[in-house]
């Protein structure tokens, strides 16, 4: 038998790109830039903007509050309040109370002993203030920060406790203002994510329009 081979086959020969391909090439280049930015970068945030201020205007501009024209805060960043007639929010560690230019908690761990001793005396502060016995045991919120501290609700359990003082300090009965708590009170996102909470601002903005302080 006879094996018949057969000789490799040269390489063919690959022309080098002419001017003409090149240019090509850069003008597919460009022109594709050009169309991706003019979409990307031009349109479709113009369109998302739009879309954006017609469907959802209030949280597309930050969910802003308003006194009488004026902007108040946000319904999504706490603020300090501690006069008695007023809802108390979380303690915040962020700089001096909420301060949104120094976002931040604590980071202080459970072996902490300035986390324990700050934690036992603004305990007492709150039962004190609210006029609460001594082994009132008071809802977590009440007595820590949140990881941002700007966190603009409280729960409802720590908004209850407060009733009484808040009705006391602006004559008002406790039946009105938990009413109004209520009002202010909402649910569980979808019904199952989160927990019910209170917005502090919006509720306290809504005590201001009842008995203007």
């Amino acid at each position: 038998m006879r094996v018949v081979t057969q000789a490799p086959k040269e390489p063919a020969e690959t022309q080098p790109p002419t001017s003409t391909s090149i240019g090509k090439m850069i003008r597919t280049g460009v022109v594709m830039t050009v169309v991706l930015t003019i979409l990307v970068g031009v349109i479709y945030p113009f369109a998302m903007t739009g879309l954006s201020q017609a469907l959802f205007h209030d949280q597309a501009n930050g969910s802003l509050l308003k006194v009488n024209g004026q902007v108040v805060g946000s319904s999504l960043i706490g603020q300090s309040f501690t006069k008695p007639q007023y809802f108390h929010p979380r303690n915040s560690a962020a700089g001096a109370g909420y301060d949104a230019g120094n976002s931040g908690g604590t980071n202080l761990g459970p072996t902490s002993t300035f986390l324990l001793t700050n934690t036992v005396k603004l305990a007492a502060a709150i039962r004190a203030e609210n006029g609460l016995p001594s082994n009132y045991v008071l809802p977590a919120d009440a007595v820590s920060t949140s990881a941002s501290g700007l966190d603009p609700d409280i729960s409802p359990a720590y908004a209850d406790l407060q009733v009484a003082r808040v009705a006391r300090a602006r004559r008002l009965t406790q039946a009105r203002v938990f009413v109004l708590v209520r009002q202010y009170t909402s649910g569980r996102d979808l019904g199952v994510l989160g927990e019910p909470r209170v917005n502090v601002l919006e509720l306290n903005l809504a005590l201001d329009r009842i008995t203007p302080r």
